[in-house]
């Protein structure tokens, strides 16, 4: 497995588990974090991608698939206004690193299984579809990616939801 995808994988594994597990202030600085990293990240491993057929195809699903992950990994944080402080406050717990840990092993079990498991059958369906390399590691990292926007959207949205409700006692939620 090549270092760089093990690497993107953990920094943004990294910087969402960071951001979110606890009990943690919703800010625009930590809703903004993940964006940068992701803005920071691509360059680096985006590769020349498709912008047409069916590897264009591969790449808009690995978007949406990540985007819908995402909101669904989000919509596992509670969010709140503090009657202490005023401050929207959000809190994530085991379940929600879960989904990331999961979707982490995932891709990079993908990837080992394409390089040292079934490289060759992938290459023949790739081959087949016409799908380049470029497409598959782009629709990896949209994936990636539109995962964090995902995640990002949805708690900014809880945001201005809790900001508009009545302040509530520090209670932490059912488990």
């Amino acid at each position: 497995m090549d270092a760089s995808v093990l690497i993107l994988n953990l920094v943004v594994l990294a910087v969402v588990l960071t951001a979110d597990l606890g009990h943690r202030k919703v800010t625009v600085f930590r809703l903004a974090r993940p964006l940068v990293a992701a803005a920071i990240i691509i360059p680096f491993f985006a590769t020349a991608g498709s912008i047409s057929g069916r590897g264009l195809v591969l790449e808009i699903v690995g978007a949406l698939v990540g985007l819908a992950i995402g909101a669904g990994a989000a919509a596992l944080i509670t969010v709140r206004r503090s009657a202490e402080t005023g401050q929207v406050i959000s809190w994530a717990g085991a379940g929600y690193a879960l989904v990331w840990i999961a979707v982490t092993a995932a891709r990079l079990g993908f990837t080992y299984g394409a390089s040292h498991l079934f490289g060759k059958q992938l290459g023949g369906w790739m081959m087949t579809n016409r799908i380049s390399v470029g497409a598959l590691t782009d629709g990896l990292i949209l994936f990636s990616i539109l995962m964090l926007v995902g995640r990002t959207a949805l708690l900014a949205i809880k945001r201005y939801q809790a900001a508009g409700q009545p302040a509530l006692a520090a209670t932490p939620p059912a488990r």
